[in-house]
This record gives structure tokens, sequence and C-alpha cells, in this order.
């Protein structure tokens, strides 16, 4: 059976991030599925959905700002589930309506706000733990991106296991693929770095580990004749120490922090680098991993919550202080066989997550939303 499902883009922000790039890959994979989709986006991102096949709504203007976003998803978005007559809504970034017209399906990226506040900005961490809780009440099925999610979800907000459905982020292989040494030249180039690099991508924010990364690399290098420099693509979050580990970073030793990259300069940076790290603390899935993967990149990361998931035995480990890193990072900046071995086996790896399969995940969520009449007896309870 065709089922009609209203997908509601508008938290997307205009530079994607992981959140963006789940909605932007998810619908045109959706489609694919045999999905009759609609989204409801941020006017500014119907051009992005338009070629995924789907009928795209642009959404009032004023929504915009993230509070007059919020009061629409309670009060214009049920509106427009009814008005479409959709059988199924697809709530893609945590927060839902209260009150819905339609059965509702709830992705939840990953439960930190609950076992890591420190990782967050105090206001946005109550935010997103009311809003988990609300979901794991009202939501007909929940959509998460590892197991490690659902079981930390689980223990911290209680909910029915057999309400939740893991699908595994895909990677896009047109984007994120081995490229060339000309191409990572030209990203090279326009980054300013001359020489080999490590590099990290991702939001510079506490749970991402860059200070400790930071310190490890200046560990691992400061006796190479030829240290090679180290990049830190991504958006600015809200570290306040960042910036006095970057100062303490020694004369003769180089660091590049270009801000958010566009997507066409991922794959240059990715498999151009020596080493992509990636010392998290912990992650509800780790899109930077698979897609460093996808780029058949020699990869350093932790075994940290879901990163084992995408990693398998296809990346390098390690613990999350800076000797840690500076030990793991060292002996792989040592041993260019060892990176060949690790770069082809994740590519390998890496090409087994895909859109088309975490799509099929969610179609069978959106059926379960629709067959659902009420709660079963296998709800657990959450810590208070």
């Amino acid at each position: 059976m065709t089922q009609h499902v209203l997908l509601d883009a508008t938290a997307v922000p205009a530079d994607r991030g992981g959140v963006g790039r789940y909605v932007d890959e998810l619908a045109p994979a959706l489609v694919r599925a045999g999905v009759d989709l609609t989204i409801v986006c941020q006017a500014r991102d119907v051009p992005v959905y338009e070629p995924s096949g789907a009928r795209v709504v642009a959404a009032p203007g004023w929504i915009a700002r993230r509070p007059a976003r919020m009061v629409w998803e309670q009060v214009g978005l049920p509106l427009l589930a009814r008005r479409v007559r959709a059988d199924v809504l697809h709530s893609p970034h945590y927060t839902m309506p209260v009150a819905s017209p339609v059965p509702t399906v709830v992705t939840l990226h990953d439960a930190t706000f609950f076992t890591a506040p420190q990782w967050h900005l105090r206001s946005k961490a109550v935010f997103f733990r009311a809003a988990t809780r609300l979901a794991v009440r009202r939501a007909r099925a929940l959509v998460v991106p590892s197991a490690a999610t659902r079981d930390e979800v689980l223990r911290e907000a209680g909910g029915d296991p057999s309400r939740f459905h893991v699908a595994y982020h895909g990677v896009d292989a047109a984007v994120f693929r081995p490229v060339d040494a000309a191409e990572s030249r030209r990203v090279a180039d326009g980054l300013g770095v001359q020489g080999s690099y490590v590099a990290f991508l991702g939001t510079l924010e506490p749970r991402k580990n860059v200070g400790a990364l930071v310190d490890g690399w200046v560990a691992a290098v400061a006796d190479d004749p030829t240290p090679p420099a180290l990049v830190l693509a991504g958006a600015r979050g809200w570290d306040a120490e960042l910036d006095a580990v970057l100062a303490r970073v020694p004369d003769g030793l180089r660091v590049v922090v270009p801000g958010y990259l566009p997507l066409e300069d991922l794959a240059g940076l990715l498999a151009g680098a020596d080493v992509v790290a990636y010392p998290s603390l912990g992650e509800g899935f780790g899109l930077p991993v698979l897609e460093a993967m996808a780029c058949g990149s020699t990869v350093l990361t932790t075994r940290r919550l879901s990163l084992p998931e995408v990693g398998g035995d296809a990346v390098e480990y390690c613990e999350t202080g800076a000797a840690d890193i500076a030990t793991a990072l060292r002996a792989l900046l040592d041993d260019p066989a060892r990176r060949a071995e690790l770069g082809s086996a994740a590519a390998r790896r890496a090409a087994g997550f895909t859109w088309d399969a975490a799509a099929a995940v969610h179609v069978e969520a959106y059926a379960q939303a629709r067959s659902r009449t009420g709660r079963t007896s296998r709800t657990v309870r959450g810590r208070r």
C-alpha cells in the first residue's frame, strides 16, 4: 500500500551539517522506495528538494527564526498535514506537534542530552530532553541511527522497544568517494595547505574532543622534521576552551581552521589527508567517520557509543585522552602500509551503508505508525 508521508524539513539549517544531510539524502531515497512524499521546508530549500521527486511545499517565510518555527510546528504543521491528507507525519529532528491529526514518526539522533549534558548549552539540553520524552510518549514509531542510540534512549527516557527502528545513515557515493591527487591538491591549495596534513571534519564543539586532538597532534608531530598540518574543518560550535588550546600550539606547527566547507570540497579534503582524526566522546551515529571511510581515508576514532557500529574493523581506534591520541596518530603516520590497508577496508565497508537501506527501515516505521492503535505491554521506564 502506498503511504503518503509529510516530511517536515523546516528544522534543517542553511549550513546542512549531519542532520541536514540526513534529510537531504533520505528524501529521494524514500521516493525511490515508493513513498508518496510531500516535503515542507524553508523557502530557501525548495530548490534543494524539488529534484527529489517529492511534492515540495514552502513554509511561511516568518518561521525562519527558531522560536517562530516552533510555534508553527505546533499549529501550522498539523493543519498542513490535514490539508495535504498525509497518512503519516515524519518529524526528523526530535520535536513533534503535541496534537497531530495523523500518526507521527520522530527521528531521535542521540541521547547525549541525558547522558552528557555538559557537551551542550544548558538551555539546549533541557529543551531536547523534554522533546525526546514527548516523542517517546506520543510518537507512533521512532527512528534512531544506531543501536547505541536506541539503547541509551530506552535507558534514559523509557519507551516501548518495539517502536524503535534502527536506520543506519547512508553515504552518497557520488560525493564521498576516492578522488585523484589533483582534486585533493585543489582543495588543499584552496586552504593554503602545502604538504601533508591530518584532517578533522565536524562541528567544533566539546563532544568532538577537538582540544584533545590538537594537543595529541602537537605531541605526535612536534619532533617531525616536516610535520603535517592539522585542518579543523567545520562550523564553530560553543567550545569555550578551543581558542586557548590553539593559542598554545608551538611555532613551526600549523593549524588551519577554515570553517564550514562546501560539499564539493569534502571528498578532496578527506581523501587527501594522511589521517582523518575524529576522537569524539560519543556520537549518535558519526556521519563524518562514514564519509571519510567512503573516500578511502585512514580514520582514527574512538569506541564511544555508535562509532564501532560504523567503523567496524576498518578504522583505527584510540582512547579519548591527548596522550592516547598522540600514540595512535604517530603510529599511523609512521606506517604507510597500515594506512593503505585501512583505507581499502574502509571504502569496502562504507559501500554497505546506503540511503536506500535507510529508506527501507523508514518505510517499515511509517507502516507501523499507521497500523498501531495503542501502546503495548513492553513499555519500559526510563531514569527520572
